[in-house]
């Protein structure tokens, strides 16, 4: 991620920094399909809320700034299988934005309403047409559909052309 933004920002283009990134980009693929069978430190340390908050500060770079705003106590803690269920689904939305959306700002807000945990995603990056959606859902989206069914939760993506996009999921709390 650095180094796109570095190599961006300085227009340098060479046939080895592509190799690169290549390699770079099937190494993180590769890790992040690891990860998801291990448990995050902090998840588990200081629980979601807190892991979420200090996801966001990981993925800001000076392309994408990940905003964190939540109205449940950082203290608060679920099921450690929810958390993480919960974490890895954020951290695969992180990872769309970053890689397709074009996105300058993204922000994530966490609440408690109605019996339901609450997660809203939005990000400011060129959006793109709900109508395609079936036809562009890669892997990640349809295990991220699943498992938000597994809970009982509902997952629903508004986005337009240029204006963005706003994810929102809703999971209800008595799982």
């Amino acid at each position: 991620m650095h180094l796109n933004v570095y190599t961006a920002k300085y227009n340098i283009t060479s046939e080895e920094i592509s190799k690169s990134k290549m390699i770079l980009e099937e190494a993180h693929d590769l890790l992040r399909d690891m990860s998801h069978d291990l448990v995050p430190t902090l998840l588990v340390r200081f629980g979601l809320i807190y892991a979420l908050e200090d996801l966001c500060e990981k993925n800001t770079t000076s392309n994408v700034r990940f905003e964190f705003s939540s109205s449940i106590p950082t203290e608060k803690r679920y099921s450690e299988k929810f958390e993480m269920k919960l974490y890895f689904i954020v951290t695969e939305l992180f990872n769309n934005i970053i890689k397709h959306s074009e996105a300058q700002k993204a922000q994530i807000s966490l609440q408690e309403k109605n019996e339901h945990f609450v997660i809203i995603i939005h990000d400011d990056g060129k959006g793109f047409k709900t109508l395609k959606l079936n036809q562009i859902e890669g892997f990640g989206i349809n295990r991220i559909r699943a498992r938000i069914k597994k809970y009982k939760g509902s997952f629903s993506i508004a986005s337009k052309e240029n204006n963005g996009t706003t994810i929102k999921i809703q999971i209800p709390l008595s799982h």
